[in-house]
């Protein structure tokens, strides 16, 4: 599931100083939409990209019918919401027959905007119109008053995927609360709130919960040989890496050897910590995907995972490759149920590796030592996994 963060931007934020400020704040910390007021989607367009979703209050669907003619302009929103002072939000009383809703015959409508429902849950019967709404909109935007949990629950096991969930939330514990929900979550959050730092942290926690947890764990060195000297791959990448953080890589893709980031000062070199010195370049490197790439072929712009010794993810953009030819190690590796595993690395100080005595030099290690590794039993194919027999030696 891909999580979303959306912004609201309306008026009932403020004037548009107050609303500019939350949009601004949103294209800053790389939230997925804003929802505004039909009026300020050209002002959004020109303050940045982001997506733009727009309330619709008046039942005029002229905008609509236009965009399925030649006058389509770049000052359209991406998705109408409807809901706002209608019966969504209890401005208007819901009607005892739901096909009756006003809100629901605008989501009816024919037309290629992205569609959406806004409803603040007020009572249980607001939350079968939300359900009932979820068959017509493309976004299901539920906003809890007294109750949040219990209805997002129910909303999470009833909805299908027909529609994306949206749970309003008023700070980042609420979107990690909202992202967590029965195990699945909702698909994305509406964040009410003027706090920059706060709307950044809604991020984050949005970033969070797309990531992998990797279960790592120690193989054994079996040799550690001079191989003489190949081209071998040093990856910038356009983040700064923490001390415990590197990159997976190795020979074979089912075994990937844990390389910390150049974080560490030495008395010779500078340290690099948005470097990684990472083999030779047939090596792979996993990829945010869950996928790998040849070392070879990484270039700027592209992503690589990064992880810490605990198996922590997050993704960073390549900035720079540098590939020179240095005299390399080969090292041997022996996993836990007896699989052989090799890479090639630099024979150079400055490269570590995490073992099961602390962080070690390449050039410092032994056959004994272990070494901390990615492990899974399943060959790739143009990085994807397989089920397949593959030899690699």
């Amino acid at each position: 599931m891909t999580r979303a963060v959306w912004v609201k931007a309306d008026d009932a934020v403020g004037d548009w100083d107050d609303r500019r400020a939350r949009i601004t704040a949103a294209l800053e910390a790389g939230a997925d939409w804003v929802l505004v007021d039909e009026e300020d989607v050209e002002r959004v367009r020109e303050l940045g990209e982001i997506g733009v979703a727009a309330f619709r209050t008046d039942g005029d669907v002229t905008l609509v019918d236009n965009i399925e003619s030649d006058d389509t302009t770049d000052v359209e929103p991406d998705a109408i919401v409807v809901g706002k002072e209608g019966e969504g939000d209890g401005t208007i009383d819901l009607p005892e027959d739901l096909s009756g809703s006003a809100d629901l015959s605008t989501l009816r409508r024919n037309g290629e905007l992205d569609r959406g429902a806004y409803v603040r849950i007020l009572g249980k019967e607001y939350e079968s119109f939300a359900e009932t709404a979820s068959e017509e909109a493309d976004y299901t935007i539920v906003v809890g008053e007294d109750w949040t949990i219990i209805p997002l629950e129910n909303l999470i096991a009833r909805i299908g995927e027909e529609t994306d969930l949206v749970a309003g939330v008023t700070s980042a514990e609420e979107a990690k609360t909202a992202f967590e929900t029965l195990e699945i979550g909702a698909d994305a959050v509406l964040l009410d709130s003027d706090d920059p730092d706060e709307i950044r942290r809604t991020v984050e926690v949005r970033d969070e919960a797309e990531r992998e947890s990797l279960s790592l764990e120690y193989a054994e060195v079996l040799d550690v040989e001079q191989v003489g000297s190949a081209d071998r791959v040093c990856v910038d990448t356009g983040s700064l890496l923490e001390h415990d953080e590197g990159m997976l890589v190795g020979s074979m893709a089912r075994g990937l050897v844990f390389v910390h980031a150049e974080t560490a000062e030495s008395p010779y070199v500078a340290s690099r910590p948005f470097r990684v010195n990472a083999g030779a370049v047939h090596a792979y490197v996993r990829t945010p995907d869950g996928g790998t790439k040849y070392l070879s072929e990484l270039q700027s712009g592209d992503e690589v995972q990064i992880v810490d010794t605990d198996g922590n993810t997050r993704e960073a953009i390549v900035g720079r490759v540098k590939i020179e030819k240095r005299p390399m190690f080969r090292i041997a590796l022996e996993t836990n149920d007896g699989d052989r595993i090799e890479t090639l690395l630099q024979n150079a100080e400055t490269i570590k590796v995490p073992t099961s005595a602390g962080r070690t030099a390449v050039t410092d290690l032994e056959a004994g030592d272990e070494l901390l590794l990615y492990y899974e039993d399943t060959a790739r194919h143009f990085g994807e996994a397989v089920e397949e027999s593959i030899i690699e030696k």
